[in-house]
């Protein structure tokens, strides 16, 4: 049976990433979107990646355009509109479909251990997973809910 550790992905930079080098790690992966109403997040992402990273927490961003075409650009505009509007420190990837025929395989497997509002298909940019140190899915979140508001659920886990 997959897990979260037998999935990999290619970074803004184009660099192929296992999962497996987060074994051990508290995650939230989220879909992203650089022109979403949800974009403001990044902000308490990043607070949650500079207060929790030392703890053993990462955030794993990952940009999606399916959503109201909101991630127009590419990897390179990407990360400048990231470091640029966000001070964006976490690992982010390249641009992914988390729907769909063409949905990434860490997705589908995300998707098949949390359905959420609509079954199993992402609803919206921002909506996050929450992984536990062995790699479990242990919650989904809407894109409606607040990054600062999964600090005591992250700190429980860690």
């Amino acid at each position: 049976m997959a897990g979260i550790y037998d999935f990999s992905a290619k970074t803004l930079a184009g660099e192929d990433i296992s999962l497996k080098q987060f074994e051990g790690k508290v995650l939230l992966i989220v879909n992203t979107a650089s022109a979403c109403g949800f974009t403001p997040q990044y902000k308490g992402l990043e607070e949650l990646q500079e207060a929790l990273a030392s703890k053993g927490f990462a955030v794993l961003g990952f940009p999606c355009n399916q959503f109201g075409g909101q991630e127009p650009g590419d990897s390179r505009q990407i990360e400048a509109f990231c470091e640029t509007n966000y001070s964006v420190t976490f690992p982010m990837f390249e641009k992914i479909d988390v729907n769909g025929n063409n949905a990434h395989p860490l997705y589908n497997f995300l998707k098949s251990e949390k359905s959420g509002l609509l079954g199993s298909a992402i609803k919206w940019n921002f909506t996050k997973f929450l992984i536990d140190r062995s790699g479990r899915v242990v919650a989904r979140y809407a894109p409606t809910t607040k990054p600062e508001s999964l600090k005591e659920e992250i700190e429980a886990l860690l």
